[in-house]
């Protein structure tokens, strides 16, 4: 049995914010995990959207503050997927759509500028719409989604019009084109105009799966035949190979009770992870980039559901306590409680 219950599929954040409803857990740590040292297990872990990096936690600080002036320079230095990661962690920080309004409205040919803010209103657009299911959602929370949606669009299409190098604007832009429902041949589109400008990047390529998940009117076949054709694309020791590991967590997350274990347990399944986990994060030529820690909780996630404990139990190490909250948040409970408790399972190796 797996240590805690999934969630219920169906729709969700984008990508890594991919939130929905969850379904209770229970625990059956075994007697082996149950006695293993406390020190054995490794450090608190702890949830930290600044990924254990000083420089990214002081920009968030400069973000929550407001202060421009300050947070400028340091996003004008970075470019191509560094921008694309830094706009995405200032993107999350609470009241940035507020003083960003302000400051679009006094120099509204900052593309910079536009760019945070359009980041913003997407992730603002589905804090609106919460992380219920589609029926569930009141149409007040609609309307609200598909304002900042709206906003989002304009402002990021004008940014990739006036920056046309810059990938972060077509990262985002296949956010809110899913959310939007803008159909198959945009999604297409917008996911070519990013790897053009950045080939293998990380984040575009976990867009694309999400798109073509059958949650969002693709197929398990699609999913699946486009994770593995990137990870095999991409040479060895490329971060791809997670594309993997997310589309078995993702029709696992679609399987009901008990069909859902045999299922990421199957040899089929576990060879899948195993040759996934190898060519890309336990590669010798693997270079941990920003945002690293996100491959690694995805295969630890799924190594421990999966039952090989050994192998999670490398990745748990290396991210030293360090919780991404995708794709922790598939399991019931918060995710840091949920890496906790697996964890110190495969601790008991």
């Amino acid at each position: 049995m797996p240590l805690f219950r999934r969630r219920s599929g169906g729709e969700g954040e984008p990508g890594a914010q991919d939130r929905a409803g969850r379904r209770g857990f229970g625990l059956g740590l075994g007697r082996r995990a149950a006695e293993a040292p406390a020190a054995e297990r490794g450090p608190a872990p702890r949830l930290d959207p600044a990924y254990g990096d000083e420089s990214v936690r002081l920009l968030l600080g400069q973000a929550a503050a407001g202060d421009w002036t300050a947070l400028r320079p340091a996003l004008a230095a970075a470019t191509g997927a560094e921008l694309t990661f830094l706009v995405g962690a200032v993107s999350d920080v609470p009241g940035v759509e507020q003083w960003t309004a302000r400051a679009v409205a006094d120099a509204p040919g900052d593309a910079l500028l536009l760019l945070l803010s359009g980041a913003r209103h997407v992730t603002w657009a589905w804090e609106a719409r919460s992380g219920a299911r589609a029926k569930h959602v009141s149409e007040e929370q609609w309307k609200l989604f598909h304002q900042r949606l709206d906003v989002a669009e304009e402002q990021l299409l004008e940014v990739a019009e006036r920056e046309p190098g810059w990938l972060a604007p077509w990262y985002f832009l296949q956010i809110s084109a899913r959310g939007a429902s803008l159909g198959e041949e945009v999604a297409t589109a917008r996911f070519e105009a990013a790897v053009r400008r950045v080939p293998g990047h990380p984040g575009s390529h976990r867009q694309r799966l999400q798109q073509l998940c059958a949650k969002w009117g693709g197929s398990h076949e699609a999913m699946h035949e486009f994770a593995r054709s990137a990870m095999l694309a991409a040479p060895e020791g490329s971060p791809l190979g997670e594309l993997v590991a997310l589309a078995h967590l993702e029709r696992w997350l679609d399987l009901p009770d008990g069909e859902d274990h045999a299922y990421l347990s199957s040899p089929a399944v576990v060879a899948e992870l195993q040759e996934a986990a190898f060519r890309s994060v336990l590669h010798p030529d693997f270079v941990p980039e920003r945002g690293w820690q996100s491959s690694f909780n995805t295969f630890a996630m799924a190594f421990s559901l999966a039952d090989q404990r050994k192998t999670a139990r490398l990745l748990f190490d290396a991210l030293d306590g360090l919780v991404t909250e995708s794709p922790w948040h598939y399991l019931a409970g918060d995710p840091v409680t949920a890496f906790r408790a697996h964890r110190d399972r495969c601790a008991g190796y």
